[in-house]
C-alpha cells in the first residue's frame, strides 16, 4: 500500500485543522442512538488538542436536500463533547460563509468547534472546487479520519486535500494499516469469509479475492447459487438461478488461481423464515423441495473453522446465514467466535467489515476481539473488490 500522511506528519500549533470525520450516525428524537463513530473520532480529537491545534470538525449527515433543520448536525454536540472529555464543543450553522468564518476565529488552540452539515451545499457532493475552495478558507491543515466515505469524490474527501496540508486522522490511519495487512501484504494462508443474499451484487468483490487469498469461504443465501451451479438442490431457498454461469465462471477462475472455495456441506432448512422455526439439519444433496437453506450446518461451521485454524489471516464480509432471525444465526456466530479465539491466541489476524458483519459480531459478543472491525460499509467493500478510492489516493503520498 503507498505511503500516506499521519499526524505525526503535520505541524498544527496554533493552526486550524479541518478534520473530515463521519458523523452520519442513528439519531432518534434528537438524540444519538449508537455513538461508535463519534467515540473514534474522539482520538484524532484529543491528539490534535493535545498539539495545540485549534480543531474544526466537518461531516456530512443524511441525504438532505439543501439545508434541512431535521439533518442538522446541531444534536452531535453533545456526544461528541462527552466523548472528548466533556470538553466545550461550538457549533457553527453552516459550513462556509460568514458564521462558520466567526465561530473558527473565535477558537483559541486547544479548543474544537462543529460545522454544519456538508450536504446542506450541492458543491459538496459535485465535489465542487469553489465549495472545496470555501472549506479551506476555514483552516491551515487537514486530517481525514472518515475512512467510511473515501469512496466518495465529494468536495470534502477529495477536492478539499489538495488545497491544505494533509493527513489521515488515527481512525483513517489504523484503518489503512489493518486492511494493508489483511490483503496487500497478508501473512499466509489467508482466507476469506464472505456471505451475504446475491452473487450480482459481489461479483468484483469475488473476482478480486479469488487473485488474492489462498481459501474463499462463501456462505449465507449467495452460496445457494454456487451450489446451484453445481447441480445440487436448493428447495425454496434464495437463489440467483440466472448467474449459475457466473457462478462456475468463478470456481474455475478461482480453481486456476490456486485459490480453493469452500461451500456449504450441510445446512440448516426450514418450510419458513421466522424466529422459532422448525428446522432440519441436512446434507446439502438432500435439501427437500419445499424448504429453504437459511444458515449453514455443524459439518460446514466444523470444515470453515478447521481452515480458519490453518490460516494466518481473516477477511470477512457478510453473515453466512440469515442471522437476524434466531435459530439461525447460530453458524455466523459459531465462526465469529472461533476467529475471536484465534485472534486472541495471536494465531490470526481478523479484519471484518460492512453493515451485517458489524451486526453479527456484536450478536456474538465478539466486536473487540477481533484484529480490526470496520464500520465503513460502501468504502470497505469498494477496497475489498480493488477499487480505488479518491479519499485515499488523495493522502498518499507521492
Amino acid at each position: 500500500m503507498p505511503r500516506f500522511r499521519t499526524l505525526d506528519d503535520l505541524d498544527v500549533k496554533g493552526k486550524r485543522v479541518l478534520v473530515r470525520a463521519d458523523l452520519n450516525v442513528p439519531v432518534k428524537d434528537g438524540k444519538v442512538t449508537d455513538a461508535t463513530r463519534i467515540e473514534r473520532l474522539a482520538p484524532t480529537i484529543e491528539a490534535l488538542i493535545a498539539k495545540g491545534a485549534r480543531v474544526v470538525v466537518m461531516s456530512h449527515f443524511g441525504r438532505p436536500k439543501g439545508a434541512d433543520p431535521s439533518q442538522s448536525l446541531r444534536a452531535i454536540v453533545e456526544p461528541l463533547s462527552r466523548a472528548i472529555g466533556g470538553r466545550p464543543v461550538r457549533f457553527a450553522p453552516d459550513c462556509i460563509g460568514p458564521e462558520a468564518e466567526r465561530v473558527v476565529a473565535a477558537l483559541k488552540p486547544g479548543e474544537v468547534a462543529l460545522l454544519e452539515n456538508l450536504r446542506f451545499h450541492e458543491g459538496e457532493e459535485a465535489n465542487d472546487p469553489g465549495f472545496a475552495k470555501a472549506l479551506a478558507g476555514l483552516g491551515d491543515a487537514y486530517v481525514d479520519d472518515a475512512f467510511s466515505a473515501a469512496h466518495r469524490a465529494h468536495a470534502s474527501i477529495e477536492a478539499l486535500a489538495h488545497l491544505l496540508p494533509a493527513a489521515a486522522g488515527k481512525n483513517m490511519q489504523r484503518e489503512l494499516e489493518a486492511l494493508g495487512a489483511a490483503l496487500e501484504n497478508p501473512q499466509r494462508p489467508v482466507i476469506a469469509l464472505i456471505g451475504g443474499a446475491k452473487v450480482s451484487t459481489k461479483l468484483d468483490l469475488l473476482n478480486n479475492l479469488t487473485d488474492k487469498v489462498d481459501h474463499l469461504a462463501i456462505g449465507g443465501a449467495m452460496a445457494n447459487t454456487f451450489l446451484f451451479a453445481q447441480g445440487q438442490p436448493v428447495g425454496r431457498s434464495l437463489c440467483e438461478r440466472e448467474m449459475a454461469d457466473t457462478a462456475r465462471k468463478i470456481m474455475d477462475e478461482a480453481k486456476q488461481r490456486g485459490c480453493e472455495i469452500v461451500l456449504p456441506q450441510d445446512a440448516v432448512t426450514a418450510e419458513k423464515l421466522e424466529a422459532g422455526a422448525v428446522t432440519r439439519t441436512v446434507g446439502i444433496n438432500a435439501v427437500p423441495p419445499t424448504a429453504m437453506i437459511l444458515d449453514i450446518g455443524p459439518e460446514t461451521v466444523a470444515h470453515i473453522a478447521a481452515a480458519l485454524e490453518a490460516s494466518r489471516t481473516l477477511v470477512w464480509n457478510g453473515p453466512v446465514g440469515a442471522f437476524e432471525t434466531p435459530p439461525f444465526e447460530r453458524g455466523t456466530v459459531a465462526l465469529a467466535k472461533k476467529a475471536a479465539e484465534l485472534t486472541r491466541a495471536g494465531k490470526l489476524l481478523s479484519v471484518a467489515g460492512g453493515g451485517d458483519t458489524v451486526a453479527a459480531l456484536a450478536k456474538a459478543g465478539v466486536t473487540d476481539q477481533l484484529s480490526y472491525v470496520s464500520t465503513a460499509g460502501g468504502a470497505f467493500l469498494e477496497w475489498l473488490e480493488g477499487r480505488e478510492l479518491p479519499g485515499v489516493k488523495a493522502l498518499e503520498v507521492g
